[in-house]
């Protein structure tokens, strides 16, 4: 490693950075909203929705609080529940199976390919009587492999729920994610591409009731100000969080594009000693996460934070291995892919506002170690 390079810290994330850029206009975006008053389901509410949806080429959007209730709200919607089975990877984030506990429903598992996103040739193996959904995860901000399972959606009478929580702009064969599905669901939390300061959610789709459902339903089943047409809870994105969604906006393609740039640098200088992902022709990747697989991956981990790099691992132990899973009595060796990527895989830092001075000692330590 370079000696120059000794002083250089490299957090995993950094915020500050980018709200730094853009308080001038949050500012004032958020002035706009004291002005007018609407706090709750205000006009920023309802742009917000209407450029989200047409940035993700569908008909309609829907902001929720969270990307947890995006998905919980969109399984309800769609009457899935109790004696229900929807298939979904064991290698995402918690909320990609309690969601579909949260419904009523019981979480099956399918593994995943090289690329981190669920193999469709085992989604076939795990369709049952009961199954009425399948969750493909964008996982790390690829697109899983759509068209086999829409096929396989379609040959078998189910929905198709996108999570996109970490996928926002990211596309398969020239199309956004969260456009194939009946719905995709999106987290807008801040360590997302695109975020709120703090939660938020949306629900992206192209079915006229869906969307009438879950307006309702995010807003405590209210048709109108007087009458409620079943219960559910409250799931309203704030007008505060729609108002700075609508200035980060703005610069999405701009950020995806740094990140893209940052992913390419990592691959070309890391693929000789570690296992980076790659990018099919007809895919468009947007590195919510660049994880690379590393043999002695957690040592590489100690000696990068040695060297004031920060890493994370997304994640370590596979959904169908958690203490909330027991009861579905999924042992060690049921998904081997899934487990032998967490036991391998380490998330580089990856955010627009890095150097190139910071992506130089990450390269730069990586190799060190495994030269040494």
């Amino acid at each position: 490693m370079d000696r120059s390079q000794n002083d250089i810290k490299v957090p995993f994330v950094n915020l500050k950075l980018q709200h730094a850029e853009l308080k001038p206009e949050i500012i004032k975006a958020v002035e706009r909203v004291l002005d007018h008053g609407q706090y709750i389901l205000g006009p920023e509410n309802i742009l917000f929705e209407q450029r989200f949806a047409s940035y993700c080429g569908v008909g309609q959007a829907i902001g929720v609080d969270n990307g947890t209730s995006a998905l919980v709200l969109t399984l309800q919607a769609l009457g899935i529940g109790p004696g229900d089975e929807v298939i979904t990877a064991p290698n995402s984030f918690l909320a990609s199976a309690s969601c579909i506990a949260l419904s009523g429903a019981k979480p099956v598992f399918a593994d995943v390919n090289s690329h981190y996103t669920i193999d469709p040739a085992r989604i076939e193996n795990a369709i049952t009587s009961r199954t009425k959904a399948i969750i493909p995860v964008h996982l790390t901000g690829r697109p899983a492999d759509m068209e086999p399972i829409m096929k396989l959606a379609g040959q078998n009478g189910l929905h198709v729920i996108e999570d996109c929580a970490q996928a926002v702009g990211a596309s398969y064969r020239g199309k956004k994610v969260g456009s194939f599905g009946m719905a995709g669901c999106f987290s807008l939390h801040p360590l997302k591409v695109l975020s709120a300061i703090g939660d938020g959610g949306v629900i992206t789709t192209n079915d006229p009731g869906l969307h009438e459902q879950l307006l309702k339903a995010r807003n405590h089943g209210m048709k109108n100000r007087n009458e409620c047409e079943f219960w559910s809870g409250n799931h309203r994105l704030d007008t505060l969080q729609a108002a700075i969604l609508l200035v980060k906006m703005g610069r999405l393609d701009h950020w995806i594009k740094a990140r893209r740039e940052i992913a390419s640098f990592y691959r070309e200088h890391l693929r000789d000693v570690v296992r980076v992902p790659d990018e099919l022709p007809h895919e468009f990747a947007i590195y919510q996460t660049f994880v690379i697989q590393a043999d002695r991956r957690d040592q590489l981990q100690h000696f990068l934070k040695e060297h004031s790099i920060d890493t994370k691992v997304h994640y370590p132990l596979p959904l169908h291995l958690q203490p909330a899973a027991s009861k579905l009595g999924l042992l060690p060796g049921s998904f081997p892919v899934a487990e032998d990527q967490a036991r391998n895989i380490l998330s580089l830092p990856m955010y627009p506002e890095l150097t190139r001075e910071q992506t130089e000692k990450v390269v730069s330590v990586i190799r060190a170690f495994y030269k040494n």
